[in-house]
């Protein structure tokens, strides 16, 4: 008996342990992965194009002001030419003040670019408060929609999807605008990037005209075990859940993301986020 109480004190010491450090020190600091993407015959004009893609901070949950200050921190030392936010800025189980509103705005604003800043929604950006953020810190948002960018006659474009759980929409037809584009007489556009919450919804668009997918929402399986993975699997990351797959020719990065969703503990699967350098498969 006085064995199996020792054996019994021990899981319960491990398990406490397990259970502080998930919720206290996985859930904090940052990881940056950086990425080097090869395209073939890049224009020189994009080659080295750096593009930094974070995602899911689920704002008062386990990242707060200091946090975000740390992010954005880090963000900016790596001097991006566009930065994407691919969804769940605020946590449906959070309700901010006004005042953390403000802080926010604020802490978001100071995201520097090259370029331009782009966000899509989540699942979690349930109410208007999300696009007001977005907005007042200089996002631009590409629900449903595209924006073209140019550095010669030649075009890139970005172009995103809102979140598909929750919304009758087809994913499908939030590509319109995009397609109408591409099946246009205007400049073809040399590379294409699209930004998308949920990636299991990407089997229900075509991809024929993507190169670069990013997409967030999985959290990495929040908490992932050795040997085995992620053990949380969420609807809309069930399939595509690690951090690359090749689709159809089409290179597609998860971000991992910051925060976290239902439950404040992460394992194995620090907040981290990722940046991508674009080069001419030539010149690498």
């Amino acid at each position: 008996m006085k064995k199996f109480m020792e054996y019994i004190i021990c899981l319960i010491l491990i398990i406490t342990c397990i259970m502080l450090y998930s919720r206290f020190i996985s859930t904090s600091g940052l990881k940056t992965n950086e990425i080097l993407i090869k395209v073939e015959n890049l224009d020189n004009s994009y080659n080295g194009l750096k593009i930094l893609h974070f995602s899911d901070i689920h704002y008062g949950r386990t990242i707060k002001e200091e946090e975000l200050k740390e992010i954005v921190n880090e963000i900016n030392n790596n001097k991006p030419d566009i930065v994407v936010f691919t969804g769940d800025l605020l946590d449906k189980d959070v309700k901010l003040t006004e005042e953390q509103m403000e802080e926010l705005i604020n802490i978001l604003k100071n995201i520097k670019t090259e370029i331009g800043k782009y966000i899509i929604s989540g699942d979690n950006d349930i109410d208007d408060n999300w696009i007001t953020i977005a907005l007042e810190s200089g996002f631009k948002n590409l629900n449903d929609n595209y924006e073209l960018i140019y550095k010669n006659s030649k075009p890139i474009i970005i172009s995103g999807i809102s979140s598909n759980l929750g919304d009758d929409k087809e994913a499908y037809t939030k590509t319109t605008l995009f397609n109408e584009y591409m099946d246009s007489d205007n400049p073809k556009p040399i590379y294409s990037v699209l930004l998308i919450h949920e990636p299991d919804y990407l089997d229900k668009i075509d991809l024929a005209n993507y190169n670069l997918i990013l997409a967030g929402h999985s959290l990495g399986g929040q908490i992932r075990l050795p040997f085995i993975g992620p053990i949380l699997l969420f609807d809309g990351a069930k399939k595509y859940n690690e951090q690359y797959y090749k689709i159809d020719n089409v290179d597609l990065y998860i971000s991992s993301g910051l925060g976290t969703v239902n439950n404040n503990f992460r394992f194995n699967n620090k907040p981290s986020i990722n940046f991508y350098r674009i080069v001419n498969e030539k010149s690498s």
